[in-house]
């Protein structure tokens, strides 16, 4: 441990850990007795090894991962032990489960809802998956439907419909090896887009209807959420690297390049750009560098964004949720953050649009607010909810042994 630690020894600390297509970003945070996160040091690094959200090189990944925890670790003048890491890809699936268990003490305790949500994951996987995640839409006791919160409730029946988020064995341990060849253990694994939910939407939107996009380097993650709860879950393989490498073969420019024109210039409106606004866009080898207008630049992304938002919007159709969308399209992520983007998408979806920054988070805010952070600061939010659950855990299976013992002595005595 570093001799700098001895100022933070005593801080309750928490990390998340972007493992992204095109970036690793890597946040700490500080976590007050009130549950408030302070962002006390950020780390980011150019991320390899990856292909859609999923390793394709451990070596590498790991070195990009190594980079992003020691320069976080560096701001927050801390050493990093264990992250909440982010999980994302083609192999996440979602489906749809219910649980039913009688009410021991016609009154729900924290040990009852445990039981109804372990008999709503026993359903048949296959071998080579496993799940992530078990996210109630609600709760129903003796018919009494919509319940979000059942403990306390009095009744006889509990039963649970849930979400239940699966995903590759392999590709989840894969990311857990990467960290752990990093000396850091993985406190868990989360789905992406649930993560970057806990740092964008409002409980309100949760409530009114909100369809999250966040759009990332290899994947487009989308979650649904009415009733203050997730409903569905899906994910498109077309994302911010396509459009870069678009840029890239149009401008016959590197691809490094073709992110950085992306990111200055690209425009998804090609009207929204002046006819006179001129780039200068790098060539490949020895050739000089050309002019080219901004407008033709727009011409190359915006079909590629609409087509984009058209495959989202095909799959919020899939759901079922179009029509209780009320709240709208909130768009976030590092690719989301091109001109034009909510115009385009609110032109596609007809319904409002946003661009969401993470919320919720103090210390250092000015730089977290920006969406390429909504993912890495959802999973602190996520992490600090994670951890109060496992401490009612723990605290239920206390009290399961002290009750068989109290049983056993009864039958024996």
């Amino acid at each position: 441990m570093r001799a700098s630690m001895a100022k933070n020894e005593t801080d309750n600390l928490i990390v998340g850990l972007d493992i992204g297509t095109t970036k690793i970003a890597a946040i700490v945070g500080s976590v007050a007795k009130d549950n408030q996160i302070e962002i006390i040091g950020i780390g980011t690094y150019a991320s390899k090894g990856l292909k859609r959200g999923v390793v394709s090189n451990i070596e590498v990944t790991t070195d990009s991962i190594r980079h992003a925890i020691e320069e976080a670790e560096l701001m927050a003048d801390c050493e990093i032990n264990s992250v909440f890491a982010g999980v994302a890809g083609k192999h996440i699936e979602g489906r749809e489960s219910k649980g039913i268990q009688a009410i021991r003490s016609q009154e729900v305790t924290h040990y009852d809802i445990e039981r109804v949500l372990d008999a709503a994951k026993a359903i048949a996987i296959p071998t080579d998956k496993r799940i992530l995640h078990v996210l109630p839409k609600q709760y129903i006791i003796d018919d009494q439907q919509g319940i979000l919160e059942p403990l306390g409730m009095a009744g006889v029946r509990l039963e649970a419909d849930v979400h239940i988020v699966i995903g590759s064995v392999s590709a989840v341990q894969n990311i857990s090896k990467c960290v752990q060849l990093c000396g850091v253990q993985t406190e868990d694994v989360v789905l992406e887009q649930l993560a970057s939910s806990y740092a964008v939407l409002s409980d309100d939107e949760k409530e009114i209807g909100v369809c999250l996009v966040d759009i990332g380097g290899g994947t487009t993650d989308i979650a649904v959420f009415t009733r203050g709860s997730i409903r569905y879950t899906s994910n498109i393989p077309i994302a911010g690297d396509q459009v870069t490498n678009d840029i890239a073969v149009f401008l016959r420019t590197p691809i490094h390049q073709a992110e950085d024109i992306k990111t200055r210039y690209a425009c998804a409106v090609s009207e929204m750009v002046g006819p006179q606004e001129e780039i200068e866009v790098p060539s490949i080898g020895d050739r000089p560098p050309r002019k080219l207008s901004r407008q033709s630049l727009a011409e190359v992304v915006g079909p590629r964004y609409a087509e984009l938002f058209a495959l989202v919007q095909a799959e919020l159709r899939r759901s079922g949720y179009e029509g209780q969308i009320g709240a709208g399209i909130v768009i976030t992520g590092g690719s989301s953050r091109i001109e034009g983007a909510i115009e385009l998408a609110e032109e596609i979806f007809n319904m409002p649009v946003r661009i969401g920054l993470p919320a919720n988070v103090t210390g250092l805010v000015d730089v977290v607010q920006n969406p390429v952070y909504s993912t890495a600061v959802g999973l602190l939010l996520y992490g600090v909810k994670y951890r109060q659950q496992e401490l009612i855990d723990t605290n239920i299976e206390k009290l399961s042994i002290w009750e068989s013992m109290k049983n056993w002595f009864k039958r024996n005595f």
